[in-house]
């Protein structure tokens, strides 16, 4: 039976390397083909392989993402934040649609997020 990532090359952005590693392995558990885990952003840029999508925090060591969430936006790859930082209605208003999952966030929460992220590029792509 299919998972939600099923054979998906997925981004992890995070800088703290426990949570990455969770990420990583929730999306393992979850069918994803590959995962790869930035800690910051030029290693983000580095990814030689294409991601189906990506799970961003918001800041990396203060620095913010999302001038590389736009990049992403830009090439089509669906992406989902999950952050701690859940009071900037502002800035999150810059991404309508986009989801931002709160740090701590349950596991299951999280991939459905990953997942609807995938569907709705997919029906965008259809249309």
């Amino acid at each position: 039976m299919p998972t939600p990532l099923s054979g998906l090359r997925i981004l992890v952005l995070e800088d703290e390397a426990l949570i990455a590693l969770d990420v990583e392995q929730l999306c393992r558990d979850h069918g994803a083909g590959e995962v790869a885990i930035a800690g910051n952003l030029r290693e983000a840029r580095e990814v030689a392989v294409p991601y189906d999508a990506a799970i961003i925090d918001v800041m990396l060591g203060g620095e913010p993402t999302f001038d590389f969430a736009r990049s992403l936006e830009a090439a089509g790859v669906p992406f989902v934040f999950a952050s701690g930082y859940d009071q900037l209605d502002e800035i999150f208003a810059g991404f309508p649609g986009v989801a931002l999952v709160s740090k701590p966030y349950a596991g299951a929460d999280l991939i459905e997020a990953v997942a609807e992220s995938i569907r709705k590029a997919a029906r965008s792509a259809d249309s």
